[in-house]
Parts: structure tokens; sequence; C-alpha cells
């Protein structure tokens, strides 16, 4: 298990597009190409891109499932714990206010979220 900094986003932007950039990570488009489809999906639903409802129907809408995570003790499952309890697979965790990629044992991001509190997740459907 290890952070592994990673920003696909071209203009190496660092902050706004944490949703882009684990959608990129995790279904192996390009970041431009993740962008314009949320782009259009949240178009169509007359929403921002960036909205939780807009990623979530792409993510649905691409065979994804949303997996809530218990809240039986707040504050101390964090994002290491979940990749350690999680070992094999490609997720995208939530935070609340943060979206991290979760591939195989390592968590992708932009900076180490590791002690970041993931709320829900979503998980590639075969």
């Amino acid at each position: 298990m290890a952070f592994i900094f990673t920003n696909p986003n071209p203009g190496r932007k660092l902050v706004g597009d944490c949703v882009i950039r684990a959608i990129s990570i995790i279904s192996g488009k390009e970041w431009e190409q993740v962008y314009i489809e949320l782009a259009v999906q949240g178009f169509m639903m007359y929403d921002m891109s960036s909205s939780n409802d807009v990623w979530s129907a792409y993510l649905h809408r691409n065979n994804f499932k949303r997996y809530v995570i218990p809240d039986s003790c707040p504050d101390c499952y964090t994002v290491r714990e979940f990749v350690d309890d999680h070992p094999y697979g490609d997720y995208i965790l939530a935070t609340g206010t943060h979206v991290i990629a979760v591939k195989d044992g390592n968590y992708y991001d932009t900076w180490d979220s590791g002690d970041e509190v993931p709320i829900y997740y979503f998980k590639k459907e075969t």
C-alpha cells in the first residue's frame, strides 16, 4: 500500500479537478476526454460537472456501483485503511470534499490524502 503522486491534468493544476483526475486514472482515459464527458453529463442534467449528482450519474452509466462506508466510528477510518482493506481492484473514493483514485492497493493523488476520511466509494462492476 502506498501513496503515488499522479497528476493527469495537462496544465498541472493541483486543485479543483480531483473528480476528473480520479476518473481519468481509474478509467485510463485522458483527462481532457473525462472533462468533456462530465461536461456533457452536467449539461444533460442541467448541473455543474463537478456536482456529486453529475459525476455519480456518469460513473453509474459506466458500470460503477456506489457503496457507503459505515459510520460506526466517525473520523477513524482513513483512506490508508481503506487501501489496506482493498488490496485489489479499482475504486474511486469520496470524502465529501475530495475524490481519490485507488488502484490495486495504492492511492493516486496530487497530495498524500491518506489521512482523509472516506464516506463512500465507487467500484467498477464487471
